[in-house]
């Protein structure tokens, strides 16, 4: 079993005075897909901005390679991030966009910065795009580009979230497949949340599920195998549902 690069103790949190979850406890192999599942309103993005540092949780522990998600010895990111919709800046060209993170913690001379975004953008197929703005591009390609942002000073673990919104069937399937080919290929790790069926069983290795109404984690492992022999009836729900449903 490989080493956990993402360990969390007894997390708790909640907003508005409203608990939403509390003394869960897992561990994020190194190498591996880790899927955050659960209903609508259950606390996954939110759980995702307590593992990227971006808020303080209201109790537990999380270490991320044995420190603290914020913190790291030479102060910059430890990971990468790709949110919803790419966030990428629109004044910029997608290659302007991959470089930020080179050029914000690096003192590389921009002729190598370039020979950086051009291989991460040959990595998810945007080889041709580094000069357009992301107004011309796809909503998969935004994405595509926002995981070469993601991957600009070689991580070895990446947050996604809900990679697959609001992309078509087709271009969903298209990208759960770069996931798989760059966990594969170069060893990355990462961690998604998403709601998406097809895809926590295309690219799901591990999973937790989080439950609103107890507050906790209500089921872990495999999801195919979750899906074929939970007896919890909140599980059984949530994997064999065909009505899909829409993420808050």
């Amino acid at each position: 079993m490989s080493d956990p690069v993402i360990q969390v103790a007894e997390l708790s949190f909640g907003w508005d005075g409203a608990t939403l979850l509390q003394g869960a406890s897992f561990e994020v192999e190194r190498g591996s897909i880790f899927v955050i599942l659960g209903a609508s309103g259950c606390g996954k993005s939110t759980m995702l901005r307590y593992l990227v540092g971006l808020d303080e949780p209201g109790g537990g522990r999380i270490l991320v390679d044995g420190l603290p998600p914020g913190q790291g010895d030479s102060g910059r990111p430890r990971f990468g991030v790709m949110f919803q919709t790419g966030a990428l800046i629109g004044s910029l060209t997608v290659g302007e966009n991959v470089a930020l993170p080179l050029q914000e913690w690096t003192d590389l001379p921009p002729d190598a910065v370039g020979g950086i975004v051009s291989a991460k953008l040959r990595l998810v197929g945007l080889q041709k795009a580094e000069d357009q703005l992301p107004s011309e591009l796809s909503g998969g390609m935004r994405k595509r580009a926002g995981i070469a942002r993601a991957m600009a000073l070689e991580p070895d673990l990446i947050f996604l979230d809900e990679p697959s919104s609001g992309l078509d069937p087709v271009t969903g399937v298209e990208f759960d497949e770069l996931i798989l080919a760059l966990n594969g290929q170069l060893g990355l790790t990462f961690v998604v949340v998403t709601h998406d069926l097809e895809s926590i069983f295309k690219i799901g290795q591990r999973c937790i599920m989080l439950d609103r109404e107890s507050q906790s984690i209500i089921a872990r492992g495999d999801p195919r195998v979750l899906r074929d022999t939970s007896t919890d009836p909140r599980v059984h729900s949530f994997f064999n549902r065909t009505r899909p449903e829409v993420a808050t």
